[in-house]
């Protein structure tokens, strides 16, 4: 892969460790005497913060000020042990919610007119939805408080459990009263919805042929709602939109006979990205590495041809806002690549993460920088982004072995980076510095998701752990054993929403009621 523009002298300050942690939403804000009312879970209740002049203020970790802090904001703040508030973080809530259109960047307009919204997805889901892959701003972290922050030995409670769902790796989205997955039913890649309250399977659709695939198989992506619509993308590259309450087909085609493209290794993987009326998808082709489709009709609104003409890796696009420049950001089988949104341009790459086997876990964005990691021996690295004219410049900050993430992502928090690395650590890692805060071998090789201020850490082997999400050190508050365990690797990511943890298997899905 061709390296773009470098250059840019990078300064990294290591974050101090956190005395103290509170996670909620604003309440009211008082700019007199600059104070804000965080209204935390039912145990926590709600807790007036003063906030000093010198106390750090940003947006998903950009530096911003005061007037960020605005009601309805979900937040993050730290104090240090005389409970001084010393960070607040706001944390980017799912479009259309409350606060959402005061804590989130400034919209662009393409040349067609068309408007990005501020964060992925702009489908009417709830504040609890998660309505697509790594939830609502592709972040890894649910935004609901109220959970529980310790688990019987038994674990939680089963809330439900379906059948019926086929073969495959997918996780589930939730939208709208439903759950979405997808997976091989006899000869048939399929999308299921079920009712989000009883478990029952209210549609089946029929998307394309089953994917019979190495290391299993069955399709690897999941579902992504949006205003009424879900798009799904199978292991063969059958790329399909359905009305999200009956599962009518709206459009259908295969992105790969479209674009050029040849499956990879493993079948594709991407679980596709809404964004405004795009829709971006990765088939790795000769006519498109990366494309934007209208996400009304399937029509190619622009396609990007990244230089040394790299396959798709196992990856799905996040989105990225660098000084009013918004990007796609995805990881190819050669290396992380930045393009323009509105035209697809192809801003910079970097390939110090990428493996030349596969290349899974979604990048991670924060304040200008993006960290991507992979397993197979190769671990993380970050880039530090700038804008200097029509440019992008992307500057090496440092490579760390400490985290190869394989497959089951990564989740970043107030400055930290949390995941399961390769052959089976549960690390945190300093964003800026890449240091190892601390380290875990008990879980195993897994999957991660975040809420509430705790790690839902899922082993591949079946164990699932409950761990808070804090750089202080490794406190797991709960584990318990999967019961019901396919043959399979349990490489579905956890997710958590509407007070629910939702655990696939294969063709089973178990919910647990993890709401205090």
């Amino acid at each position: 892969m061709q390296k773009c523009v470098w250059g840019l002298i990078v300064i990294f300050c290591a974050a101090p460790l956190l005395a103290g942690t509170f996670f909620g939403t604003i309440e009211s804000v008082d700019a007199e005497s600059r104070s804000v009312v965080v209204a935390g879970n039912k145990n926590a209740g709600s807790k007036t913060f003063e906030i000093p002049a010198k106390a750090a203020i940003s947006i998903n970790g950009k530096k911003s000020d005061f007037e960020a802090l605005v009601e309805g904001a979900a937040v993050t703040v730290s104090t240090d042990p005389s409970d001084k508030v010393t960070k607040i973080n706001v944390r980017p809530a799912a479009a259309g919610t409350a606060g959402s259109k005061n804590v989130t960047t400034k919209k662009n307009t393409s040349k067609d007119g068309d408007e990005s919204p501020a964060t992925a997805g702009t489908g009417k889901a709830g504040t609890d939805d998660w309505p697509s892959f790594d939830g609502p701003a592709r972040d890894n972290i649910s935004r609901e408080t109220g959970l529980l922050k310790s688990w019987p030995a038994e674990g939680p409670k089963l809330a439900w459990q379906a059948k019926g769902l086929g073969e495959g790796y997918a996780a589930v989205s939730i939208a709208d009263g439903l759950v979405y997955t997808m997976g091989n039913v006899k000869t048939n890649e399929v999308v299921t919805a079920l009712d989000l309250e009883t478990g029952k399977i209210v549609w089946q659709q029929k998307t394309g042929a089953a994917s019979q695939l190495s290391m299993g198989n069955g399709p690897r992506g999941t579902p992504t709602y949006d205003e009424g619509q879900v798009y799904s993308l199978g292991g063969n590259g059958d790329l399909t939109s359905l009305d999200a309450r009956t599962g009518k087909q709206s459009w259908r085609k295969n992105i790969l006979q479209e674009f050029g493209g040849n499956n990879i290794t493993w079948g594709i993987s991407e679980s596709v990205l809404i964004d405004g009326d795009r829709l971006i998808c990765t088939p790795g082709g000769r006519s498109g590495t990366i494309v934007a489709l209208n996400k009304a009709n399937g029509k190619p609104k622009w396609k990007a041809v990244v230089p040394g003409n790299s396959p798709a890796g196992y990856s799905s696009a996040i989105v990225a806002e660098v000084d009013g420049v918004r990007q796609y950001v995805q990881f190819l089988h050669k290396g992380v690549v930045g393009v323009r949104a509105d035209t697809g341009e192809v801003l910079w790459g970097n390939d110090a993460s990428a493996n030349p086997t596969a290349n899974c876990s979604s990048p991670l964005f924060a304040d200008n920088m993006v960290f991507s990691a992979s397993g197979y021996g190769k671990g993380g690295a970050l880039v530090k982004l700038a804008v200097k004219g029509r440019k992008v410049e992307a500057t090496p900050g440092y490579h760390t072995n400490k985290m190869e993430s394989h497959h089951g992502g990564m989740v970043l928090l107030d400055g930290h980076i949390y995941g399961s690395s390769d052959p089976g650590v549960v690390r945190c890692l300093d964003l800026a510095t890449g240091n190892v805060k601390w380290e875990n071998r008990s879980v195993g090789k897994g999957s991660i998701t975040c809420a509430d201020g705790h790690l839902y850490v899922r082993s591949e082997k079946g164990p699932v752990a409950l761990v808070e999400a804090t750089p202080a050190g490794y406190n797991e508050t709960g584990r318990f054993d999967q019961p019901d365990r396919s043959n399979a690797e349990a490489w579905a990511h956890p997710v958590v929403s509407h007070g629910k943890l939702f655990l696939r298997d294969q063709d089973l899905l178990l919910v647990y009621d993890i709401k205090e």
